[in-house]
């Protein structure tokens, strides 16, 4: 079994060392979910709920997937959470991370002071133990159910590919650098809308919704920290990457806007649906069906406070 990462060894009789131990423990006591105490989530498993909200699964309402059994039903929705759990875990580590890095680095030359990089810093902490609580809840999943589920079979999220593709786009390691911070605006001001999808619903698994809850809790706080931190490196730049950090927004928001059918075509394939792939065509062409997260007024408040809402070229409406 994985243990809870532990603070690091020091020295009791060391003055200094033990106050600086006591401080990083107070602080992680006091706001994260790192280092709180967890119970054993097996005995609170349900097995008679649901692993993932039905009406989250783009494809619920096609005949192909409405005459499937009531298990190969129930074993699409736990993939629907294994996949959640993934495309969480893909964000932290390949969007969210890098940009808090380059926070970190001072990558943006603005002089940040020790609050800021202690509160960034923690940030990264953090987002490493939220990697380690989708990585137990599908561990949890599999070990519940009985299903193998394995997370490997299915591709790297949409967002991260689309990040992959705008850093590989890059003309300099400049833009490179602020469509990384944009990516990773985008995806700390809005992700509690992603994870309200399944916390919100009491139809679902009571450990998956917790999870959710746990993360969503520190993700409010980080929200505030990435919106002050792009406040104080947009009012830095030249006209130039200011575009290149808008433009960035944007593609961000429809990035993490959009239904990632390359893992549900993995899933179908896994499980052999048969007219799987009809079906994924068939949906996808549906003009009609609503994006998967759409709440951006976190990033539209941050636009309103640096007076370019109109400049991002969104339709908020």
């Amino acid at each position: 079994m994985i243990e809870k990462p532990s603070l690091p060894d020091f020295d009791a009789d060391d003055v200094v060392e033990s106050a600086v131990v006591s401080r990083l423990a107070g602080n992680w006591n006091k706001r994260a979910t790192v280092k709180k105490s967890e119970p054993d989530l097996d005995d609170l498993f349900d097995t008679s709920k649901h692993d993932y909200p039905e009406a989250l699964i783009p494809f619920a309402d096609h005949d192909v997937y409405r005459t499937l059994s009531d298990t190969t039903r129930a074993k699409l929705r736990a993939w629907g959470w294994i996949a959640f759990n993934k495309n969480v875990m893909d964000v932290e580590q390949h969007v969210v991370h890098p940009g808090f890095a380059l926070l970190a680095q001072d990558a943006f030359d603005i002089g940040m002071g020790d609050v800021l990089a202690v509160a960034v810093t923690q940030a990264m902490v953090d987002e490493q133990y939220h990697t380690l609580m989708h990585l137990n809840a599908s561990a949890l999943t599999r070990r519940k159910r009985g299903w193998a589920l394995s997370e490997r079979c299915l591709p790297l999220s949409g967002t991260v590919r689309r990040r992959h593709a705008t850093q590989a786009s890059a003309v300099d390691s400049n833009d490179a650098a602020l469509n990384s911070l944009a990516f990773m605006t985008v995806a700390e001001i809005s992700i509690t809308s992603y994870l309200n999808l399944i916390e919100d619903n009491e139809l679902i698994q009571p450990v998956n919704r917790a999870t959710v809850a746990l993360h969503n809790r520190d993700e409010y706080c980080h929200a505030s920290i990435a919106d002050e931190m792009a406040a104080i490196v947009f009012e830095s730049l030249n006209s130039g990457d200011r575009r290149v950090f808008l433009d960035g927004l944007a593609d961000g928001m429809d990035a993490f806007s959009s239904t990632d059918f390359s893992t549900w075509s993995a899933i179908l394939q896994q499980e052999g649906v048969v007219g799987g792939d009809c079906m994924l065509q068939e949906v996808e062409t549906d003009g009609s069906r609503k994006q998967l997260v759409q709440d951006y007024g976190g990033i539209r408040s941050l636009c309103r406070k640096l007076d370019v809402e109109d400049e991002i070229g969104i339709d908020w409406s």
